[in-house]
């Protein structure tokens, strides 16, 4: 039986191959023959075109085909185009509001790590290709509608290729991740943006720290060396709770940088690095679903932005050879009519 199934698998995969190839020749050897009809009308060709009687046998629903098919392709790139610039400016907008708002209380120096900056980023980049894509859509310019495939498709590339680098080199990984963590503590009181992500990477994951809970030595608040209550302590997003929505004590972390006074059952002693890669693991389906969100609707974008770039060339080819007919039939009826006319003929 799965021998059945595998070879079954087989034909299918050879004969959707083979249609896949004879569909792209056909493509190109309708491209050359037009190519080389405008090259014949022009006069620089005095050959006969190959496969020209069965371009100009070609059926009306043949041609009516092609035209609801650069439609239909035209207006789904211009709404994939559309949602994608509406999705990057109100990311832009989110960024720029928080930024606004994180200047108001900004005491950290390091704009590398302020979230605000990244969702920035990410909607200037969003928003200027995806509204390339929208202009090259609406005006069938191929200057643009090359630019965004190749931007998508370098954005893919990058992403495909970090992933990979990620996995391969997971130690160095680790380590990136670790000296992120450590600043994000150094910086914890600092900025309240990277505060919030913290306790929430804590109380999700369940851990405390980078490495350890040790690692909140490094801040200069609950280092055991600093005066006041949070000396020798951890955040309470690090204490252990029994229910999920159970009053927080703020001051359950209190002397736990202590060895010989504090109580590890209290608190998560565990390194949130190892505890992502752990969660990771587990969750290797949600991961999948998340990698499938994230790279497939690139994807689509390069592959309807290709057809569509393969349309609008055959498009300008064939308006290129019905105007230089046009040309050609208006140069011959001149001809005629000073055959007919000698009249009109100078002396």
């Amino acid at each position: 039986m799965c021998k059945v199934e595998s070879v079954c698998l087989k034909s299918t995969t050879l004969s959707s191959i083979r249609s896949l190839l004879l569909r792209t020749v056909q493509v190109w050897r309708r491209r050359q023959t037009r190519k080389c009809l405008v090259s014949e009308r022009r006069g620089a060709s005095a050959v006969k075109c190959p496969h020209s009687d069965a371009m100009a046998d070609e059926s009306e629903t043949t041609r009516h085909c092609r035209r609801f098919s650069y439609t239909l392709i035209k207006f789904l790139l211009f709404f994939y185009s559309c949602i994608f610039w509406l999705i990057g400016g109100f990311v832009l907008a989110i960024g720029i509001y928080a930024e606004v708002e994180r200047q108001r209380y900004k005491t950290l120096e390091g704009k590398f790590l302020a979230p605000a900056i990244i969702l920035i980023l990410l909607g200037i980049v969003m928003f200027i290709v995806s509204l390339v894509g929208v202009l090259g859509a609406l005006r069938d310019n191929l200057a643009l509608l090359n630019a965004f495939m190749y931007t998508l498709t370098v954005c893919l590339i990058l992403e495909l290729l970090g992933g990979v680098l990620a996995l391969a080199f997971r130690n160095q990984t680790v380590d990136f991740l670790n000296k992120t963590i450590r600043k994000g503590i150094v910086n914890y009181y600092d900025d309240l943006d990277l505060k919030n992500i913290m306790d929430y990477v804590q109380r999700k994951f369940k851990c405390c720290g980078a490495n350890g809970y040790e690692d909140w030595k490094v801040n200069m608040y609950h280092n055991c060396s600093a005066p006041g209550p949070l000396a020798c302590a951890v955040p309470y997003t690090c204490c252990v709770t029994t229910k999920p929505n159970e009053v927080a004590n703020t001051l359950c972390g209190y002397k736990m940088l202590d060895e010989s006074k504090s109580d590890w059952n209290l608190i998560y002693v565990g390194g949130c690095t190892d505890a992502f890669f752990n969660w990771v693991m587990d969750n290797y389906l949600k991961m999948a679903i998340l990698f499938l969100v994230i790279f497939l609707p690139q994807f689509f974008g390069v592959i309807i932005s290709w057809l569509y770039i393969g349309r609008v060339k055959e498009f300008d080819d064939e308006r290129t050879a019905t105007l230089l007919n046009q040309k050609y039939a208006a140069k011959q009826r001149g001809r005629i009519s000073q055959w007919y006319m000698p009249g009109r003929q100078q002396v």
